[in-house]
């Protein structure tokens, strides 16, 4: 095997590519040394059996394989079958098929089977042009989820509704942490017998401070994920910042609007809690709703939006020419267009128990925080949507078993095909129709659930791991009441069907698309009466919103 995978030290993620031909391994070993050496060790093995042997010794030795390059057409096993033998070993590798045209359909069907991220045609030069660009995209996204630690230690009990609000909210802003369990590791018993008295969790910071308990606010300021507003006049404040907030802030402040971008939580949204999105155009093998979030992130701030996060507005008002947006800590952003983009929220589960288990087995969202701790459980997925689907597929791969229950006869009439055709063939998903819980059980955590048939009233009782729920849909837009009108869900009616719902539209123009009964406050996304609950309609009315706004500000 070329490269040495026993040098002592500190090791570096490895790349590791495989090719019968010898030619071709040396040929594509020296353009990955070439871009890459500095920051990976490049390995190169002239089989699929040398390649299983190598993985192995790398699991063994607790090194971590940034991505596989492998040969499609080789004796033995085939690129396909490696990399889905690899995929036991090194789970988290980004995946990746060198071809001959002559087999793009078998690359093709492997993103399915072997959940590829990319396929590179042969010749690949040159690498400049067609292999750099697509490998370097691939490990940022990588190394986004495993960055080198340098943040906060977090000492807390993983039955902690406190401990998994802090871990989620650090995973859902892409901050690095270190999770330490009182119950199961003796350096977290002794750094919380250093502080007695102190409520846990317990947040060690890098510089030595201690933070009892603290709020998503607090902490978001100690990190610097919070920074002060340093002006409070913008030409564009968008107030959420799920996939149609990030879509207006970055075509906003590229088209030279100064630009502000409000999150009460993480960037991303509902949207950034999915797991994976596979029909998103442009990605063949899909994306995770983080790596769309962080992509977008980056882009914003290379625009030079300001994000203002996490932060929440609590009120509106429009007062000589100019829409102010206050935050919860009372800071007041001015802005001469605002756009409405703060989506949608899961609805609770109402059973008996639910409000009890929250945080503690019962959670909203799929978190990827709790799917690590789920493996050889039984955990439970409510809902029948995208959403929902997404989050069984992903659990699947850590859980005994996914039972997801759909309250309907069938998933079809609310779950994309692809998804309901994955789910048929995911052996460790069980869908059941016509179900609902009926009650949630356990001592100091989420133990057992009543599950009901909802035809004939049969109940019956089952162990759980952990729910997940994904059901309905409720807006967030109580901040609004009393200026812009809302639909009796609470939804925000824009263009032509506002003055269908509403009275008193206040000019001679009819408003535009995406313009709410307030002239200049636009909406876009889920929050949107009769928006179509897709990402990339989102993304489109975020897009299209900038276009009203430069109308906008041409007529005042």
């Amino acid at each position: 095997m070329a490269g040495d995978i026993r040098t002592g030290g500190a090791r570096k993620p490895v790349l590791l590519t495989v090719d019968d031909e010898p030619d071709v391994l040396r040929a594509v070993r020296r353009d990955l040394v070439r871009h890459f050496a500095q920051d990976y060790r490049v390995l190169a093995a002239s089989s699929g059996e040398e390649a299983l042997d190598a993985l192995r010794e790398l699991r063994d030795r607790g090194d971590r394989v940034a991505l596989l390059l492998v040969d499609q057409r080789m004796p033995g096993l085939s690129g396909v079958e490696l990399l889905e033998k690899a995929m036991v070993l090194h789970p988290d590798a980004k995946r990746v098929l060198l071809t001959a045209y002559a087999d793009t359909e078998a690359a093709i069907a492997a993103i399915n089977r072997v959940r590829l991220d990319y396929y590179i045609l042969k010749p690949w030069h040159p690498p400049e042009e067609r292999l750099y660009p697509v490998l370097d995209d691939l490990l940022d996204e990588w190394r986004g989820r495993f960055p080198a630690f340098e943040g906060p230690t977090i000492v807390g009990m993983r039955w902690s509704a406190a401990s998994h609000a802090i871990r989620d909210f650090l995973a859902r802003n892409q901050h690095p942490y270190r999770w330490l369990d009182v119950e199961t590791n003796e350096e977290a018993r002794a750094l919380a017998a250093q502080s007695p008295d102190a409520r846990l969790p317990l947040v060690l910071l890098p510089g030595g401070e201690r933070l009892e308990s603290p709020s998503n606010v607090e902490l978001a300021r100690k990190l610097e994920i919070l920074k002060p507003v340093d002006t409070p006049y913008f030409d564009l404040v968008i107030v959420g910042a799920g996939p149609g907030g990030l879509a207006a802030a970055v075509y906003g402040a590229s088209e030279g609007l100064s630009t502000a971008l409000v999150e009460r939580e993480a960037p991303g949204g509902q949207a950034g809690q999915s797991n994976l999105i596979e029909n998103y155009l442009g990605f063949p093998s899909g994306l995770s709703g983080a790596d769309l979030s962080r992509r977008a992130v980056m882009q914003a701030r290379r625009f030079d939006v300001r994000m203002v996060s996490p932060a929440e507005a609590t009120h509106v008002e429009v007062a000589d020419g100019y829409r102010i947006v206050r935050l919860g800590d009372g800071t007041e952003l001015s802005c001469r267009v605002l756009i409405i983009a703060t989506g949608v929220s899961y609805r609770r589960l109402q059973a008996p128990g639910a409000p009890e288990f929250e945080g503690v087995g019962l959670f909203y969202g799929g978190t990827t925080v709790e799917a690590r701790s789920c493996i050889g459980q039984d955990v439970h997925i409510v809902g029948a949507a995208n959403s929902a689907g997404q989050a069984a597929v992903y659990f699947s791969q850590h859980a005994r078993r996914v039972h997801l229950l759909c309250r309907a006869d069938s998933l079809e009439a609310s779950m994309s095909r692809y998804l309901v055709t994955q789910i048929e063939g995911t052996p460790n998903i069980d869908v059941h129709v016509n179900t609902e819980i009926g009650e949630l059980h356990g001592d100091h955590h989420l133990e057992k659930l009543t599950l009901v048939d909802n035809r004939s009233g049969a109940t019956r009782d089952v162990a759980t791991g952990g729910v997940f729920v994904f059901i309905g849909a409720d807006p967030h837009t109580k901040w609004l009441e009393g200026v812009v009108a809302r639909d009796e869900r609470g939804f925000i009616p824009t263009g032509t069907d506002m003055l269908r719902t509403t009275n008193g539209w206040p000019l001679e123009r009819e408003p535009f698309l995406l313009e709410t009964s307030v002239p200049g406050v636009f909406a876009v996304g889920d929050v949107r009466a009769n928006a179509i609950r897709r990402v990339a309609s989102a993304v489109g009315e975020g897009s299209i919103a900038v276009q009203l706004i430069h109308r906008y500000l041409a007529t005042t």
